[in-house]
């Protein structure tokens, strides 16, 4: 049996509750007001908010301001002078980034051999976007996606412009009213799920532990996987690249979901769990009926219009059931 630090004890007990408890309401706009102090510091600490949004969730008027704190777009620590300076800065600087794009364009045109193309691709991505809503209305400015897609890719060298950011920083745009806002949350997002979400860093490790995992906890389903399954792990690389968002019902699901994984509990690298989580679904189907790698993968992309709680829930008792568990170094190293 594996020994458990104080924290992993207090993650596994949280996530235990989490799983037995009734789902709560979400942190709405007077208990989040209620964290903070006269001067607008947290009287409330970080692990205490977060364990909160694992547990219930944002209410949606309170998403902006959170997932600012989550992101790290604004300190943990700063008084409420201080994220208004913050956010003055951030808008002369991305003002100041639009006007030296505009400068450099040109030379990128002639000198950047893939700018040309990518700005094509990001431009038949947004096309193919569905930008209203049921009743016909607009939900979001392709021209101003489109714009700040092509800026975080020129100020981006480690994380390149990839399928699957232009419906990212769609969700971003529809959670804020500044061009400045979505530009810089899309930024700290990709820094803080660089390892889980961006391709040339970190989807390969994600599947990889996806392996492990499935290896330790469900040795008979891993069996059937490195046979008639051979390669469908490896090809679930899109649920990591779009962080899960085309598997659910809502956007206020995707957003459940991406907070939680932003909050960094109920441990770390939890979008594995998630994606464990999302397998053990098609289980029985898949052993059923002696599945292949490509009716496996057609089951994992059939998994749509899930819920988020349900689902962090479920990865959660993954994570308690793991933790109780004698794990074997590169699991523990990851999650624990």
């Amino acid at each position: 049996m594996t020994t458990l630090s104080p924290e992993n004890s207090l993650s596994a007990r949280q996530s235990a509750s989490f799983i037995l408890v009734k789902r709560k309401p979400p942190i709405d706009k007077t208990e989040w007001d209620g964290f903070f102090d006269e001067n607008g510091h947290l009287a409330k600490s970080r692990d205490f908010i977060c364990v909160n949004i694992l547990e219930r969730g944002l209410h949606p008027f309170v998403r902006t301001e959170a997932w600012k704190f989550l992101t790290g777009y604004y300190s943990w620590q700063s008084s409420q002078d201080e994220r208004l300076m913050v956010d003055s800065t951030r808008r002369k600087n991305y003002e100041a980034l639009c006007q030296m794009y505009e400068k450099i364009q040109p030379l990128l045109e002639n000198l950047h051999r893939n700018f040309i193309e990518t700005r094509n691709n990001i431009a038949y991505d947004i096309q193919k976007l569905y930008d209203k809503d049921p009743l016909g209305n607009v939900l979001i400015d392709k021209k101003r996606l489109e714009k700040i897609l092509l800026l975080s890719y020129v100020c981006n060298t480690q994380a390149e412009y990839q399928q699957g950011f232009h419906e990212m920083v769609m969700l971003f745009q529809l959670m804020v009213e500044h061009d400045h806002e979505t530009f810089w949350l899309f930024q700290f997002f990709l820094q803080k799920t660089e390892h889980s979400c961006v391709i040339n860093i970190g989807v390969g490790k994600n599947l990889d532990m996806l392996n492990n995992l499935i290896n330790f906890l469900d040795p008979v389903f891993a069996e059937h996987l490195k046979g008639k399954g051979a390669g469908a792990v490896q090809s679930l690389f899109p649920w990591f690249c779009l962080y899960f968002q085309r598997a659910f019902k809502s956007f206020d699901d995707v957003w459940r979901l991406w907070e939680v994984l932003l909050t960094g509990k109920p441990c770390r690298n939890f979008q594995v769990l998630v994606a464990y989580s999302m397998l053990q679904m098609v289980r029985k189907q898949v052993l059923q009926e002696s599945m292949t790698g490509d009716d496996i993968l057609l089951a994992c992309n059939n998994l749509i219009d899930l819920d988020a709680a349900d689902l962090v829930s479920a990865a959660c008792t993954v994570y308690a059931e793991l933790v109780q568990k004698d794990v074997p170094q590169p699991l523990k190293d990851f999650f624990l």
